[in-house]
This record gives structure tokens, C-alpha cells and sequence, in this order.
């Protein structure tokens, strides 16, 4: 049985021959028209060529060789690029999806915001920033300190709270600053040195309080307030000889009225203060009136229908929210305004929502709310709308974050307009991409970032001329930074803006110019750009100031960005 087996496997074997493939191959007949055609299906490769090829497919590995001729990392460096090309068409299309959604929901709020404001009573009162100013011991503090007392927007038990603390560190005067003044040194020292920012509401407006340093070592911090402001309080003391001291002795309070108004502040309350300690005189009211009324107009600008002079008493509480006090209704019965009254009649400026988002930071830090938590920054929104869930670009740098949450004026809300101080709360940006002077603006529309620009400045009083190459501290909203007036183009009129000189050797006190500015490096500072706008595209993005040696020395407006 197994002989005849092996027999029969013997005979059916095949016989070595040239065409021993072919005689594997099966075949098959198909007749068509009477004729028939033979045709051999294939059944793959050949067992014996297989070996070959691979171990030739092995030796072109070896040798880092592909198929194609290219190397196997010359390949996978292909697939790479491939793989970030399709991710980064795919990026762009979400973003251009999720910026679609953005623009729509950002008409939507325009929309609710006009109609709003069409219906009767205006619908929301509208939102000004106030800044603080004022020589150092004049009471800007004490004076808007009591303000929100007497509005009731700090409570009593608050107020005694301060009034037993300052009590004994022998400063119980000192009670109502301590609403902004809630630094250590501050309290110690009995002087402002941060920027404190609060609110409170009037009848027909809500402010935004920025609470300002006024000593001569804090100008820096005093510059950062008074950028994000509309209007401002200059308060000056009425007491003898301390007005004088404040205005013409060196003092703050001629520097800080040129630098409100420098920063785009339209309209100025004057509250003269202390005049209790001369027995509420009208003669010693309208005598500081008259000596600052033609600096304030004539020399840096302000227009007399934007000022307001109101005589207060910010310990007594007299004529902030109402006039008691007899001696001083006989003679300020017109026009009569309390401060708060003169406050809520003050104009709202124009807001720019439909200009590209802008976004100036002057503070970064870890923030906790109700609803969020972790990295956050704050800052004046000064054009457009931010709304959360937008992404944002943070110039300058390279990346960008989301907007998680927002707050204003410590509540949640889902977006923020152009006038408001708002805090944002961003995922997905590094913390060290963020910093004070950092813009916040839409990867789409992004604000310039440059190294130099041209200006139209003023000049003040510097101690020496300026000339070609003359260093100063360039400070634009929260951000200062080394920089050079590099280049003098043009002497200008002051008045009609014509070219008077081209070309200067040197600019003197007062004078008007067309000025090359062009930032320098600095050790420490992450990036010796800034990101600017001309004036003429966006006024609150557009203006800067130059300080040198402790004094400002010139202020102006961007003309031109360059690279």
C-alpha cells in the first residue's frame, strides 16, 4: 500500500523541464463564434522569485534606500510634511470656522448694544474711567475714599474698622485712604504707591475709579493709571500757601495735568480741597481758579466747556454728595454742583466697538473667581469686543490663548466692550508669553509690532535741548521702554501743523516736531519691540509720552510704524 502511494506520487510529480511553470498554470477553453480561445489565469507570484526579491528589498534597506530611489528618512521627512500640511489646513479651517462665528456673534452683540441704547433712558447707564490725580497730600484718597462712603458703597463698619487701625499708627486721618491704600508700605508711609482701581454709580453714569500715586517716585505707576482713563479729578489742597507748593514749587500737579491731558483726557474736574482750613473763602476758591485756568486752557489744551471747579472738604464729606455747610451754600449757589453731581453730568466719549480688538495689559497674575481660575491678566478693552471662548494673539510673541471667562467690575460676564476695565481669565498661552504692555488684539487683525516709528511730539520744559540721538523712557499705556529720539525731521507750528524748519539741530521748550523715535535694547527686557498704532487708525493705541531724568520732557502722537 505505502509502495504503491509513493508510486503514484512518483508518476504525478513533475518532470524537470523548461516549461514546468507553465504546465502549473492552470488553463481554460472559452468558445466564442464557433472558435476556441485558451486562456492561462495567473496565480500570483512564483514561489521561487519571492525569496529574491525580498532579501534584494532587505539590501535596499540596508543601504537606506526605498523602492523609489530615496531614503527611507527622505520618505518619512515627506510623510512628515504631508501630515503638517493636512494639520495645518485643517487648523486653518477651524479657525476660520471658529473666527466666522466670532464676527457674527460680535454683530449680534452690536446689534443688542445699539438697541439698547435706543430705548428709553438710554437702557445701561454708560461706563466712564476716572483717574485721581494730584500733588502728594492734596487727598485724592481721603477724597474718593469718602465719596464711596457716602454713596454707600463702603460700608460703616468698614470705614470704623479703618478708622480704629489708623488710629493707632498715629495716622487716624488717614482713615478713609485706607479704601485704596491697602499696601503695607502705603499705610506706613501715609502715600499711595500702586494704582487702585474700584467703582461705583452716579444716577446716570457708572465710573471706573483709578486711584493714582501722586509723589514724584510713583509718576511711572500714575502714568499707567491715567492711560485708561476718560475723565479726571485734579484734587489740589486749598489750604494757604499748599496750592502754590503743589503748582508752582515743584510740585505734581502741573506735570500731572499735562500728562492726563497728553493721554487723550478730555474733561478735567477740578476739586479744591481743604477749604475748610480757610473757612470755606470764595476769595481763596477763585484765586486758584484764576491761576490755573489759563494754564489748564492756553498751555496744555483743555477746553473751557471740559473744565469743572467744585469747592469740597474730603474729611468733613462737604458738597461730595451734598453742601451743608452754611458759609459755603451763601456763595456756591451757582451753578451748585456737588462732586458727584458734577460727575454724573460729565460726557461719555465715543466708543470704537467695530475697530479690531486692542487690549493694552497692566497686570498679570493668578486669578480665582466664582467660575475660573489659573492665569489671568487685566486691562483696559480700548477698541472692539472680547468675548469669551475668542482666541487671542499676545503681541509681542507667537502665541495665542483662549478666553475662558471675563470679569467686569468683578462680576462674570460674557463679553466686555471698548471703554471697560476688564480681567480675563486665558488657557493654552504660556504665562511668559504675557506681560505688562503686552496687546491683546485677533490673530487676523493683528496691531503692529515694531522696533521704530515716527511721531509728532511736544516738548515741554526738559533741563537741556533735545538733539538727534537724545535717550529717553518711552511709555506707552502700561509699558515703559529705553528708546532714543533717533532722528529731528521737522520743526512744526504748533497750531496748524506746517513745517516750519526741516531738519532741526535741536529742539528747545515748547516747540512742536516731527521726530524719528527708535527703541533700544536693554538688559532684562524680553523684547525691544513694541506694539504701536498710528493715531490715525486708533487715537488710544496711537499716543505715547518720553520721560528723562525723573521729569516728562515730551508727549505726542504715532504718525507712522516702521519696521
Amino acid at each position: 500500500m505505502k509502495q504503491r502511494q509513493a508510486k503514484q506520487q512518483q508518476q504525478a510529480a513533475p518532470k524537470p523541464s523548461t516549461s514546468s511553470s507553465s504546465a502549473s498554470t492552470p488553463k481554460i477553453s472559452i468558445k466564442k463564434g464557433g472558435s476556441s480561445t485558451t486562456t492561462t489565469l495567473s496565480t500570483g507570484s512564483q514561489p521561487a522569485v519571492q525569496p529574491r526579491v525580498d532579501q534584494l528589498k532587505n539590501d535596499m534597506e540596508a543601504l537606506g534606500l526605498s523602492s523609489s530611489g530615496k531614503s527611507l528618512q527622505q520618505v518619512e521627512d515627506e510623510e512628515k510634511a504631508a501630515r503638517f500640511e493636512r494639520d495645518r489646513r485643517e487648523r486653518e479651517r477651524e479657525e476660520s470656522q471658529s473666527a466666522a462665528q466670532v464676527i457674527a456673534s460680535k454683530e449680534k452683540i452690536l446689534s443688542e448694544v445699539r438697541e439698547k441704547a435706543q430705548q428709553e433712558g438710554g437702557g445701561e447707564k454708560p461706563t466712564l474711567s476716572l483717574v485721581v490725580i494730584g500733588h502728594v497730600d492734596a487727598g485724592k484718597s481721603t477724597l474718593m475714599g469718602r465719596v464711596l462712603h457716602e454713596l454707600g458703597e463702603t460700608e460703616d463698619r468698614v470705614v470704623e474698622g479703618f478708622q480704629r487701625q489708623s488710629a493707632k499708627l498715629g495716622k487716624a486721618s488717614f482713615a478713609y485712604a485706607w479704601t485704596f491704600d491697602a499696601l503695607e508700605e502705603e499705610r506706613e508711609r501715609g502715600v499711595t504707591i500702586d494704582v487702585a482701581i474700584d467703582s461705583f454709580s452716579t444716577l446716570h453714569r457708572k465710573f471706573t475709579l483709578i486711584d493714582a500715586p501722586g509723589h514724584r517716585d510713583f509718576i511711572p505707576n500714575m502714568i499707567s493709571g491715567a492711560a485708561q482713563a476718560d475723565v479726571a479729578i485734579l484734587v489740589v489742597d486749598g489750604s494757604s500757601g499748599a496750592f502754590e507748593k503743589g503748582f508752582e514749587g515743584g510740585g505734581q500737579t502741573r506735570e500731572h495735568a499735562v500728562l492726563v491731558r497728553s493721554l487723550g483726557v478730555r474733561e478735567l474736574v477740578v476739586a479744591v480741597n481743604k477749604l475748610d482750613a480757610v473757612d470755606w473763602s470764595e476769595k481763596r476758591f477763585e484765586s486758584i481758579k484764576l491761576q490755573l485756568w489759563p494754564f489748564l486752557t492756553t498751555e496744555i489744551g483743555f477746553l473751557p466747556s471740559n473744565l469743572h471747579f467744585v469747592p469740597v472738604g474730603a474729611m468733613s464729606g462737604e458738597n461730595l454728595v451734598e453742601a451743608r455747610n452754611p458759609i459755603l451754600k451763601s456763595w456756591w449757589a451757582y451753578p451748585g454742583y456737588t462732586l458727584v453731581e458734577t460727575l454724573d453730568h460729565l460726557q461719555v466719549p465715543n466708543r470704537s466697538l467695530e475697530a479690531p480688538l486692542r487690549i493694552p495689559v497692566s497686570n498679570v497674575f493668578k486669578g480665582q473667581s466664582a467660575t475660573a481660575s489659573g492665569l489671568a491678566v487685566s486691562g483696559r478693552v480700548e477698541s472692539g469686543i472680547v468675548q469669551v471662548g475668542e482666541r487671542l494673539a499676545a503681541l509681542p510673541g507667537d502665541e495665542t490663548g483662549v478666553v475662558r471667562a471675563i470679569e467686569v467690575d468683578t462680576e462674570l460676564v460674557p463679553y466686555a466692550l471698548a471703554g471697560q476695565n476688564a480681567t480675563l481669565f486665558l488657557s493654552g498661552i504660556d504665562a511668559l508669553q504675557l506681560s505688562i504692555g503686552t496687546v491683546l488684539c485677533p490673530p487676523s487683525q493683528p496691531i503692529p509690532v515694531v522696533s521704530s516709528f515716527v511721531a509728532q511730539i511736544i516738548v515741554f520744559e526738559p533741563k537741556y535741548p533735545i538733539t538727534a540721538g537724545y535717550a529717553v523712557e518711552l511709555f506707552h499705556h502700561s509699558r515703559d521702554i529705553p528708546a532714543s529720539i533717533s532722528r529731528l525731521d521737522a520743526l512744526l507750528d504748533k497750531t496748524t501743523g506746517e513745517v516750519i524748519k526741516a531738519k532741526p539741530r535741536l529742539l528747545s521748550k515748547n516747540s512742536s516736531a516731527k521726530v524719528l523715535i527708535q527703541l533700544r535694547p536693554s538688559p532684562g527686557i524680553r523684547s525691544s519691540l513694541i506694539p504701536i498704532e498710528p493715531f490715525s487708525v486708533n487715537k488710544s493705541m496711537g499716543r505715547v509720552l518720553f520721560r528723562r531724568g525723573g521729569e516728562t520732557v515730551a508727549a505726542g502722537i504715532v504718525l507712522e510704524c516702521l519696521q
